[in-house]
């Protein structure tokens, strides 16, 4: 999803190489394209040796928070292995790395974090994000490191996300139940792909929370769809974190500060609303 947006953001000034695990590109783009698994250092150094890319923006992630306390493994050599391969390399040919992370490193007690706040991640895959951001900054490459929260967006052949499941959920008729009490930063991907493209321009360094500026539960999220999207709000039942027996432990308050990118970036990042009409525009 995100690969998508920033692909079709960058291909009109750069020279873009899409890179992933699958065979070919997903998607409709005319761009040149490389399977690389990012676990793979060979792969890795053959591809960033051989292009000495300028940037490089690793939107690759295991992000299967309750999968993830079982393939532990496999979620630690996605996100920390695969990113240590593209600093290093990154690094080695005097390149910027932009790395996607997530609200899930910190533990939602207090929410509204800025970019100042200790992180303490809960569960599994949120240690590994974290290591992921850590290795990062150790391997000295030049870096942004954005992190982004609840990310939502229309695109080709990719996975449901939060909002695309629950818009087919109530076309069908389906009633679901929404938690109250986990609250993020709905995220639009193209939102996201702009303030990335922002970053690069002025040349930003370090971390930076590039989220939706306006913090929600889930439950009213849901609500806010359906009513956008002018779906029966009656089949959106309202649930509890604690009865929905997940594996891992979500932060309940993770909600993002997005001042700095505000202030710094000038990013027009958009509130709930704003998000949701870009994508109804969209569908």
């Amino acid at each position: 999803l995100l690969g998508q947006k920033l692909v079709a953001q960058f291909r009109t000034k750069y020279d873009v190489l899409g890179c992933g695990i699958e065979l070919q590109l997903l998607f409709k783009a005319d761009i040149r394209y490389q399977q690389l698994d990012i676990t793979k250092r060979p792969q890795v150094k053959r591809i960033i040796m051989g292009e000495k890319p300028h940037l490089v923006i690793n939107a690759a992630a295991y992000t299967d928070v309750d999968r993830a306390e079982k393939e532990k493994e496999l979620c630690w050599a996605v996100n920390v292995s695969g990113v240590e391969n593209l600093s290093y390399y990154t690094h080695l040919v005097n390149a910027k790395l932009i790395h996607i992370s997530t609200d899930y490193v910190f533990d939602g007690y207090k929410g509204n974090y800025s970019e100042n706040d200790r992180p303490n991640p809960l569960s599994y895959y949120a240690k590994s994000k974290l290591a992921g951001e850590n290795a990062v900054i150790a391997s000295g490459v030049e870096h942004i490191i954005a992190r982004t929260a609840v990310l939502y967006g229309h695109a080709e052949n990719v996975r449901p996300n939060f909002v695309t499941w629950l818009i087919s959920q109530l076309k069908q008729r389906k009633q679901v139940t929404i938690v109250d009490d986990q609250i993020g930063n709905p995220t639009l991907a193209d939102n996201l792909s702009e303030a990335i493209a922002t970053a690069v321009q002025l040349d930003a360094q370090g971390v930076y929370h590039l989220a939706g500026r306006e913090a929600i539960d889930r439950f009213h999220f849901a609500i806010k769809i359906a009513e956008i999207f002018e779906l029966d709000t009656n089949l959106i039942q309202k649930g509890k974190s604690d009865t929905l027996k997940q594996l891992a432990q979500r932060p309940l308050n993770a909600s993002l500060n997005v001042s700095k990118a505000i202030t710094e970036l000038g990013v027009n990042l958009y509130n709930v609303k704003e998000g949701l009409q870009v994508l109804k525009s969209q569908i």
